[in-house]
């Protein structure tokens, strides 16, 4: 089977996952709740055996300690923060499609069109014109979600959307930054065509708490 192959076939399981966890909902299931908390864990799993596997020139040195310890806190507030919002699905809902929208329209855009790199050090395929299209498409989905969900058009949803989809960038350039410091492309390969937990929810990781934290006041 080809690495594309593999990609939708994974991309469409995920999906389904998605919709499984959205009826059982409908039926009074916490599996929002339990489906965020099984992901943030498995993120801080994840990264802890990428430490555990990385060569010993990698781990001796101290500004590379340091980045990890960092990242890893951040994984370990991410893990807390989806299960704070794990409670509150449609919320996550506005999260999860906001992210993918401004990943796609990222990838879609800075691909078609290129452009400036955004950062070229950390990530040589992301560019300032990706970005842009990223945040506008992002910013689209959630005012869609406010005239699907909430009935009609939300203001506020403009300033959220833009802030989730700038964060979720920021959020996959961290990952990448992580990465680069490690050594690997991946942080696993558990899902085909796609890397691991963590290269799928990098954009979530400024995200997360943030939203907690403003919920929260």
């Amino acid at each position: 089977m080809s690495e594309t192959a593999k990609r939708i076939l994974v991309a469409f399981g995920m999906g389904a996952v998605i919709l499984a966890a959205a009826w059982l909902e409908s039926v009074g299931l916490a599996a929002v709740l339990w489906l965020c908390t099984l992901v943030g864990i498995a993120m801080i799993a994840e990264f802890a055996k990428c430490i555990w596997n990385a060569p010993r020139n990698v781990m001796f040195n101290l500004r590379n300690v340091c980045v990890f310890l960092m990242f890893l806190a951040l994984l370990v507030l991410d893990a807390v923060s989806f299960w704070h919002l794990g409670h509150r699905p449609m919320l996550v809902l506005l999260i999860l499609l906001t992210v993918c929208a401004a990943d796609i329209g990222a990838w879609f855009f800075g691909r078609t069109f290129g452009g400036d790199k955004l950062w070229e050090k950390i990530s040589e395929h992301k560019t300032w014109t990706g970005q842009i299209f990223g945040i506008l498409c992002g910013t689209a989905m959630s005012v869609i979600y406010g005239y699907i969900v909430l009935n009609g058009f939300v203001p506020q949803l403009l300033w959220i959307g833009i802030s989730i989809s700038l964060l979720s960038q920021y959020g996959d350039l961290t990952a990448s930054f992580v990465k680069r410091r490690l050594g690997i492309k991946d942080f696993s390969n558990i899902l085909a065509g796609h890397g691991g937990i963590i290269d799928r929810f990098d954009g979530w990781t400024y995200v997360l708490p943030l939203v907690w934290m403003l919920l929260t006041r």
